[in-house]
């Protein structure tokens, strides 16, 4: 009888201790958001390396200076080191105004068409590119069609991001395979030029860069994205005028390599420093709109983790490292050469979180994968109902990813999507188009989030 009553003392004292100390974190997160939300700092760095600084792709001065200007907001906040890490990244410069017009056609003739050079791609020179048009709707399309249908000629890729996907991310991937990989299987076919259909379900007149990938000994080929106004309009025509012609003119081109660095800031941990949670985003951007949604505003809310950290005396018994990574855009040497010096110096990452989907209302936490167990993690998920964000798996975000062979569970902020591509990598992501509430909601869920890896593990 004694043993039984000394065991249900035990079982009451341990279920007094734990209801004791998720009490402390529900008080201690309550201040997270009462901070994030009452001192919107995020949104004041924001505006400055939107408006102040601008768009910032890779090699570009404007990229230079936003690292200065995040290594000095670091620098301010008292951390106990910030420090560069020095990356090459590569050089792509757009060059001049892009043009593009439909040709040879009687109704349609000398139209103008609003485009922009892909990333990456080579230019036209001043001669530009001009051929008749083969429209398709996937590169299996195109291959079907074989060399004799697609020799001589530029390869429209009309490949629509489709509503019906839940997700936008689902219907940005697959209708992305026409800008990432068209070009060079286009070449392959001896196309001349690749135009492809912006991506966004949006229906405006607003082109949208991104990223191709060239094949290792495949000619290069320029590419251009179209405004999806415009990309109706042109398969309206071609239905009409299947002969008519497509002429577009590009400056774009790649300089050597250059070097650049990413930014990042420490909090040393009290009890296990040894063990690194890295939080953070790409500094980079795309050159056409000042990179507010993309990345700017997952930069910000990072450095926003670090300053509610110090400003609520919160100390880490792990260490919290804010990583600025460069050239996600156009290459992703930021976050390989940050996993690789990781790897070389036998550090220890636990968890890595990528804030990268816009600054929209947060909506959930993505922890991990389907291999690795983070229950302890999910169980969390009680002390976010009172702000609407729930915990759940598959996480991670580019910048992140190469940690992963390391052991590294990947976890991503997930903010309401369904506004983000009406933004991405066009003229319109710009600092107006951020919510000061939502980004700081957004800041206060990741700092909310890693305060509690911080302090008792995964």
């Amino acid at each position: 009888m004694k043993r039984i009553f000394t065991f249900v003392c035990l079982v009451l004292c341990l279920h007094g201790a734990c209801a004791q100390s998720a009490n402390k974190d529900s008080l201690i997160i309550r201040q997270i958001y009462e901070t994030a939300l009452s001192e919107p700092k995020a949104y004041e760095w924001l505006e400055y390396l939107c408006k102040k600084i601008g768009g910032r792709l890779a090699g570009s001065p404007e990229a230079s200076a936003a690292v200065e200007f995040t290594r000095q907001i670091m620098d301010t906040l008292g951390l106990d080191r910030v420090y560069v890490q020095e990356v090459k990244v590569p050089h792509w410069v757009r060059g001049r105004q892009e043009k593009a017009r439909i040709t040879h056609s009687q109704r349609f003739s000398n139209m103008p068409l609003r485009v922009c050079a892909l990333g990456n791609s080579v230019g036209t020179g001043e001669q530009g590119v001009e051929g008749n048009v083969i429209e398709v709707k996937s590169i299996k399309e195109m291959i079907a069609l074989g060399k004799g249908a697609v020799a001589g000629k530029i390869v429209f890729f009309n490949m629509v991001m489709e509503n019906r996907h839940i997700n936008p991310f689902t219907a940005y991937s697959i209708a992305g395979e026409g800008r990432r990989n068209g070009a060079s299987e286009a070449s392959k076919l001896g196309a001349v030029g690749v135009v492809v259909r912006s991506l966004t379900t949006k229906i405006d007149e607003f082109p949208h860069t991104g990223s191709l990938r060239y094949a290792l000994n495949v000619g290069q080929i320029p590419a251009i994205a179209l405004a999806t106004v415009d990309a109706e309009a042109l398969s309206k025509a071609l239905k009409i005028e299947p002969n008519l012609k497509f002429y577009f003119e590009t400056h774009c081109k790649m300089l050597p390599e250059i070097t650049s660095y990413n930014v990042i800031g420490e909090l040393k941990g009290t009890e296990k420093p040894e063990e690194i949670i890295s939080v953070g985003g790409h500094l980079d951007s795309w050159d056409l709109g000042e990179g507010a949604h993309d990345d700017g505003a997952g930069c910000m809310q990072s450095i926003e983790v670090a300053r509610i950290f110090k400003k609520l005396n919160i100390k880490p018994k792990r260490t919290l490292r804010v990583v600025m990574f460069m050239n996600e855009e156009n290459g992703l040497k930021g976050g390989l050469k940050y996993a690789s010096e990781a790897q070389i110096l036998k550090e220890k990452h636990i968890l890595a979180l990528e804030s990268d989907a816009g600054g929209f209302t947060p909506q959930s936490i993505g922890i991990g994968d389907e291999e690795q167990n983070v229950t302890k993690m999910l169980a969390w998920s009680k002390l976010f109902e009172p702000y609407h964000v729930t915990l759940v798996r598959n996480g991670g975000g580019a910048d992140i990813t190469p940690l992963r062979p390391l052991g590294t569970v990947l976890a991503g902020l997930r903010p309401d999507a369904n506004r983000y591509f009406d933004y991405h990598h066009t003229t319109q992501d710009v600092f107006e188009a951020v919510n000061m509430r939502e980004l700081q909601l957004g800041a206060a869920t990741m700092t909310a989030f890693l305060y509690l890896v911080a302090m008792e593990g995964i």
